[in-house]
């Protein structure tokens, strides 16, 4: 029911025409949030394997760091005695 002398906002025409355009547009939001959802799903797989190769190579990171002081140390000590081998000769 409407106020006296004012117009219906939706008339019967557009009510036929406006409930299927509500249809199709909840099928299109669902749609979307279908594939957000999916989207969202696949990003926090590939996050997960990021941060499984992130840790895999600070590991990595820092057992080649500890390798090489080790072999720093070994070279500095051989240096050390080639310049006593010098000395002496």
């Amino acid at each position: 029911m409407t106020p006296r002398g004012a117009k219906p906002i939706l008339s019967a025409m557009s009510q036929e025409s406006f409930i299927p355009n509500l249809d199709a547009t909840l099928v299109s939001l669902e749609s979307r949030v279908d594939q957000l959802a999916k989207r969202s799903a696949a990003l926090q797989a590939e996050i997960t394997m990021l941060r499984q190769q992130n840790e895999q190579l600070l590991t990595e990171r820092s057992s080649l760091s500890e390798r090489s002081e080790q072999a720093r140390i070994k070279v500095e000590a051989m240096i050390n005695r080639l310049k006593a081998m010098e000395q002496n000769a």
